[in-house]
């Protein structure tokens, strides 16, 4: 698995570290190892020169004391006292030095014990006559003493001169190993270091390297990129027969050759549409011209038996007539009403400014009888847009209100409008009967009505051809209504440049 750049960075000043730390560690103890043999060997040299010193300080007691007692001096009175003080504070001294070793510790107690036997017999002869017997009696009572303090001393010299070599060699080795543990530190902490400052420059380049690459992949994404996005607007504004002209072999290649076949389906498939529009508009010149005909004709036949043999119709008869001419007008309603389905959302009519006050006043002059009250709510919107197709939704919501509102009462219609954001929602409300819960669906499908199917007015085409001119702009319709309660049409519809 790669590791990134900065893992590698981390993982490698870990190492040099690590090694750094190890070889400083052993440095550290190489010198500090140094130091305390260093200390050692001071304290053989220091645990010698006291032998020496109680050795020399003895000698010079006795010495003392004999000259004294062969020619009575004081002076050499006066020496042996001060030799004596000094080899009693030579042999403490010593056993200070050597208490942490056990066997020179008991070498020194011994010296101790015949320096203290040596002083008291020198303090016996200090009591004498001074004369050249006593002092020979003095010397012959030392040489036993004498040779038992030299044994002593001999042997605890012998062993801290063994101890003393052993110390020498280990500072030595030690001496050699501090400036070799400490270079080979440096030395390690250099090539580390160095390894690693190559390390991290061959990826700064191989990085580098990369986000070049990159940097020319993104130029070239993005100008293929802009290439997509500009079939994508093209195929917005209605042109099919756009393509990208791409050659490459990666993903966003097969997306262009994707693109640019479903350019070409579309085109095809609006090619078809185009054609098919133009046999509906063929088959509604047809249904307005050569269906509509036979009904005139009917009707002109009824009229001509109402007008000629109106004294020979029975009341049956006449019945029948009317119902026939019930159902003739109807029937037109019904053509003339999917005529309008049909071309509702087909028909393009040019933007313009329209006062939606001024809309809905003129609209109410030809579908809202007088009777009908029409309240427009302050701040309704002018802004531009399709005046025909909005026309046509307030038409058909108008006449809706007034054809359900039934007989009694003062009909009355409100209309009112709030800024949605990128949409108007008007709000287009009545005083009828309302409508139940379970049909606020239904009302907006083909041919769905509330009354009897039998009823002239009623095709049920009104509302559907309303809820298509909005859902071609994208936007929302929807009834708010209960039973007895009137009834509140809602819907959006797109706002242009307002002013």
């Amino acid at each position: 698995m790669a590791l990134r750049l900065n893992t590698k960075i981390l993982l490698g000043f870990a190492i040099a570290l690590s090694a750094l730390v190890a070889t400083s560690i052993m440095a550290f103890v190489a010198i500090r190892q140094l130091s305390r043999y260093t200390a050692l060997v001071e304290h053989s040299y220091d645990v010698l020169q006291q032998t020496d010193d109680v050795r020399i300080a003895i000698r010079d007691a006795q010495t003392g004391m004999r000259s004294y007692l062969l020619v009575g001096d004081p002076f050499y009175l006066d020496l042996y006292q001060r030799n004596g003080l000094m080899m009693q504070r030579k042999a403490v001294a010593l056993q200070h030095l050597v208490a942490d070793e056990r066997h020179q510790r008991l070498r020194a107690d011994t010296l101790r014990q015949l320096i203290e036997g040596q002083e008291q017999e020198l303090e016996l002869f200090k009591t004498y006559d001074p004369s050249p017997e006593v002092a020979q009696a003095l010397l012959l009572r030392e040489q036993q003493p004498l040779r038992t303090f030299k044994g002593v001393v001999l042997r605890l010299r012998q062993y801290e001169e063994r101890l003393l070599k052993g110390r020498n060699q280990r500072q030595q080795l030690f001496q050699r190993l501090a400036p070799l543990a400490i270079g080979l530190s440096a030395v390690l902490a250099i090539a580390i270091v160095l390894w690693l400052f190559g390390r991290i420059s061959a990826e700064l380049r191989a990085n580098e390297h990369l986000r070049l690459e990159l940097t020319r992949n993104n130029h070239d994404t993005a100008r293929r990129i802009r290439g997509i996005e500009h079939l994508a607007q093209q195929v917005v504004r209605g042109d099919y027969k756009v393509k990208i002209q791409d050659e490459g072999a990666d993903r966003l290649s097969s997306l262009a050759r994707l693109l640019n076949q479903m350019t070409q389906a579309l085109d095809d498939a609006f090619g078809k549409l185009e054609s098919r529009n133009q046999e509906l508009d063929q088959f509604a010149y047809v249904a307005s011209h050569d269906l509509k005909a036979p009904l005139r004709g009917l009707g002109s036949i009824v009229k001509w038996i109402e007008d000629e043999q109106a004294d020979e119709l029975s009341p049956a008869l006449r019945t029948y007539l009317d119902q026939m001419k019930g159902r003739l007008a109807r029937l037109e309603d019904l053509i003339n009403g999917l005529l309008a389905y049909a071309r509702a959302s087909r028909t393009e009519h040019p933007s313009e400014q329209v006062s939606v006050a001024q809309l809905a006043r003129d609209v109410a002059d030809l579908v809202v009888p007088p009777d009908f009250a029409l309240e427009l709510a302050p701040g309704l919107p002018a802004f531009r847009t399709d005046r025909l197709s909005l026309q046509q939704v307030f038409t058909n919501l108008f006449s809706n209100a007034v054809k359900y509102h039934g007989a009694g009462g003062t009909g009355r219609l409100r209309l009112s409008c709030r800024d949605a954001g990128r949409h108007y929602e008007f709000r287009v409300q009545d005083n009828g009967p309302g409508i139940a819960p379970e049909h606020h669906e239904r009302i907006f499908r083909l041919f769905q009505t509330l009354r009897d199917r039998h009823t002239a007015e009623s095709t049920g085409i009104g509302l559907s051809i309303v809820k298509r001119l909005i859902d071609d702009r994208q936007g929302t319709i929807h009834v708010e209504s209960a039973l007895g309660q009137g009834a509140t049409f809602v819907f959006t519809w797109p706002k242009s440049d307002s002013i």
